[in-house]
């Protein structure tokens, strides 16, 4: 890699993502490599700091001296979680596909291909009943460190053995009867949290704490209040399933299935160059909700394509994204011949 494109990265291309003042960084331009090659050896932080340590071949493409010592591993997760708050994840990906068409070795108006993939979420897969649980125990876990002596006041003393522990299905009562008691009674004591925090005039802020939205959405999404009793909405009656929220620690996961196989958490389409006499490359990644259909987000791929300047000539795609709208709008804005499968007319 090293001896076919050079340096890749330069510091000045992650300089936004720094201070102008404290404690200098370790170089940005090594850190990026280092994440990219980790990735593709499916490396953890540890291992892949004590490779840059260790081994001759990274510290040749990272131009390192034999003798250096490397960094400690937590500087790769530092890196990583500015990149994601600055959204410049894909400042990795854009400057190699830069070098790529600066070697010649990638070219616009060829041919590409996009397919689809799950992203699991890295979440439990919950029930209706374990979610209300979860979401309610993850809520008062943060008002627990947010607001302790006014959570203590209030609180009953039964919450402390019903939300003390994560909800296993092991610890469910047995019968569906028990269970919508159960469901009630949570359903219950979280209205009654939601309006202990609505009544506290002199913490308006506390309704606007992350975890109390996500606790109002959710009860929102599984219960209503029937001349103040609470019922469990049934899926006649809940919202549309995409927005059903399916963790209380990750909320935009979401349900999806594809080729009968379901999962929740996301989904991703990766486009890749496909010509016959030269390498491939994945020239753009756009990441989705699960629940979203695959020919949605063919026309934000071929925007982002036309950014780069990457536009292929021929993209191939299966059934998923093919509708004669699609056809149109490839050809008609930027030249392209979507080519796959057209769904057969059921009429």
């Amino acid at each position: 890699m090293r001896d076919e494109l050079g340096s890749i990265y330069h510091d000045d291309v992650f300089a936004g993502l720094y201070a102008r003042d404290g404690q200098p960084a370790f170089s940005p331009w090594r850190l990026a490599l280092v994440t990219v090659m980790q990735f593709a050896e499916s490396l953890s932080d540890r291992q892949a700091a004590e490779a840059v340590r260790a081994r001759l071949d990274w510290k040749y493409a990272l131009s390192l001296e034999l003798t250096g010592v490397g960094f400690h591993y937590s500087i790769l997760s530092e890196f990583r979680s500015r990149l994601v708050n600055s959204d410049s994840g894909a400042l990795l990906l854009d400057r190699l596909l830069e070098r790529l068409v600066e070697k010649k070795l990638l070219k616009a108006r060829g041919q590409q291909r996009t397919d689809a993939t799950a992203i699991v979420g890295a979440v439990c897969e919950l029930d209706q009943l374990e979610l209300v649980d979860e979401t309610l125990r993850y809520t008062l876990n943060v008002l627990a460190t947010v607001v302790p002596e006014w959570l203590r006041q209030q609180v009953q003393p039964e919450w402390f053995e019903r939300y003390g522990e994560r909800m296993e299905e092991y610890r469910l009562p047995a019968s569906k009867a028990e269970r919508l008691l159960l469901s009630q009674q949570i359903g219950d004591d979280g209205y009654h949290l939601l309006e202990s925090i609505y009544q506290t005039t002199e913490m308006k802020w506390l309704a606007q704490v992350p975890a109390v939205e996500l606790l109002r959405r959710v009860w929102f999404q599984q219960y209503w209040l029937d001349e103040e009793h609470v019922k469990r909405r049934t899926p006649d009656n809940m919202p549309p399933t995409g927005e059903w929220i399916r963790s209380p620690y990750d909320p935009e996961v979401r349900y999806g299935r594809k080729q009968g196989w379901s999962w929740v958490g996301y989904k991703v389409h990766l486009t890749e160059s496909c010509e016959v006499d030269s390498p491939h490359f994945i020239t753009q990644v756009e990441t989705v909700p699960a629940i979203q259909q695959d020919h949605h987000a063919l026309t934000t791929i071929q925007a982002r394509l036309a950014a780069k300047q990457l536009l292929p000539a021929q993209q191939l795609v299966d059934a998923g994204y093919v509708s004669a709208k699609r056809i149109l709008h490839s050809r008609d804005q930027h030249q392209i011949a979507l080519v796959g499968p057209v769904h057969i007319d059921p009429s």
